[in-house]
């Protein structure tokens, strides 16, 4: 009997160049987009030191993004966030495989290394 796959819950957002930003609805659904979805070099984004969504940045052919598309992401996890009110907000940026869970910790709760930091005004892509 094969192990049912549990699929997290997100919005979707198609960015141009084929790239969509995925961000989590809930705690759960941030630790399976972040550590199950997302591929090694996909670029993940959180909003910096307060609750929020988390962000996975990809593209079907593995293409790299621009700085606006970058930014554009960045922008969405603000918006995603307890700083979507604010206007300039500080969101965390890094490569999936730096991101990593630790033992015991509640859902939702990952560590990061190599991040750079990015600082954007909270909003979503006009559609």
């Amino acid at each position: 009997m094969k192990d049912r796959i549990i699929q997290p819950d997100f919005w979707r957002y198609e960015l141009p160049g084929d790239f969509e930003a995925l961000a989590g609805k809930t705690d759960a659904d941030n630790d399976l987009l972040s550590l199950k979805v997302a591929k090694a070099n996909d670029l993940w984004f959180h909003v910096h030191g307060m609750p929020g969504s988390h962000v996975i940045l990809r593209h079907p052919d593995g293409n790299k993004p621009d700085n606006a598309t970058v930014k554009q992401a960045a922008a969405i996890a603000a918006w995603h966030s307890k700083a979507r009110n604010a206007g300039t907000v500080s969101v965390n940026c890094t490569k999936a495989k730096h991101v990593g869970k630790p033992r015991g910790a509640k859902p939702g709760t990952v560590t990061i290394k190599r991040e750079k930091n990015i600082k954007v005004r909270p909003a979503l892509p006009v559609a």
